[in-house]
């Protein structure tokens, strides 16, 4: 027979259970819910609260750190948005890759595409009447005809590249005081590394030629909560430019992109989204960031402290990397689509074991 103690036991344990599963359902940024394991099905109920934002802007720089383009509409691949980074310039003896970091004069260079699509047209800032245009998207044949594959590096990496002649290199080896040479990626994958690294991804995904992951994605309200920053510190505010994100979101409040581990996106109206399969894109890291911003992509100057020492104040969150700040997520698309700007950003899946591994 039921005591009347075993009864009052029984009652308070659940009691007790539904005390605990209420701030789940009525407190979905609960901490100590959000720093244990999550259910899919529970992670999607999040998201549709307070995970949902919109694409606010789309960005590709086709080559590597120069200046870039915005656009209302693209393609997200595997390797990344269409055409970004797909070249990069390299020292024209060592083949080795050129970035903003040693020669900030490479954000004047500029690329835009012809009116019908079909041409990259690159130009420098100052630099009047002079434009070289090259296919957008050159088939193999006129590669065979107009470049010459080699090995080039990029980090300590060795991958393959189209190396251009110098009715395209001579105009860049002037503006820049050193003989460099421009490089489309070639065909064998270079395969992602650290935290995109196969076992560590749990599938083998390639790139062209960004830093390590395909696509970097940020944020309107952090880019805000940044320069509210700048500006109490007596420096002027900057662009999202500066970090060369290829997705920009709205954002619901500032560094909530620090926890994402899978992101959706999806069209805003309702009609195609019954008929548009979603693009799913893992968060592999957070993206740990150098000096680069520092430099103002319209004038190649860069300054001496800021951003950097802002961020330095207090965005060292990576034990992975503990001596440099962080801004923005870096990803691996899991499908591929047409994105556009307006369309629908969900937060699917949230984590708090982030932690940046470098290339292995």
């Amino acid at each position: 027979m039921t005591t009347m103690f075993e009864s009052a036991t029984a009652l308070s344990l659940l009691a007790l259970a539904l005390l605990l599963l209420v701030p789940i359902f009525i407190f979905p940024r609960f901490e100590g819910w959000a720093q244990s394991g999550r259910s899919s099905i529970l992670q999607r109920f999040w998201s549709r609260n307070d995970g949902t934002s919109e694409i606010v802007s789309l960005r590709v720089y086709p080559i590597k750190s120069c200046r870039g383009m915005q656009l209302t509409k693209t393609s997200l691949r595997m390797h990344g948005l269409e055409l970004d980074r797909r070249w990069m310039f390299v020292d024209a003896e060592t083949r080795e890759f050129l970035t903003i970091r040693q020669i900030p004069e490479m954000t004047l260079i500029n690329t835009g595409l012809s009116a019908d699509g079909d041409f990259l047209q690159l130009s420098i800032t100052g630099v009047n009447d002079k434009v070289v245009s090259i296919p957008a998207r050159p088939t193999e044949e006129w590669l065979t005809a107009h470049t010459s594959l080699a090995q080039v590096k990029i980090w300590d990496t060795l991958t393959d590249g189209h190396l251009y002649g110098p009715e395209v290199n001579q105009l860049f080896s002037t503006f820049l005081h050193r003989n460099v040479c421009l490089v489309y990626k070639g065909p064998t994958p270079r395969i992602l590394q650290g935290n995109g690294a196969p076992q560590l991804l749990g599938r083998t995904q390639s790139t062209n030629f960004p830093d390590v992951q395909p696509v970097l994605i940020a944020s309107e309200a952090s880019i805000a909560e940044l320069n509210s920053r700048l500006r109490k510190n007596g420096a002027d505010a900057i662009t999202i430019e500066r970090f060369r994100p290829n997705i920009v979101i709205k954002g619901n409040a500032p560094w909530a992109e620090d926890s994402w581990k899978l992101v959706c996106i999806s069209p805003s109206d309702p009609a195609k989204a019954s008929v548009t399969r979603p693009l799913d894109i893992d968060i592999v890291a957070r993206c740990t960031r150098c000096q680069v911003p520092n430099v103002a992509p319209e004038t190649a100057e860069k300054h001496k402290k800021e951003p950097w020492d802002t961020l330095m104040s207090y965005r060292r969150i990576d034990e992975g990397m503990k001596y440099k700040p962080c801004f923005g997520m870096l990803s691996a698309p899991r499908n591929e689509g047409d994105v556009e700007v307006g369309m629908k950003f969900q937060v699917l899946e949230e984590t708090n074991q982030h932690r940046y591994v470098k290339g292995f």
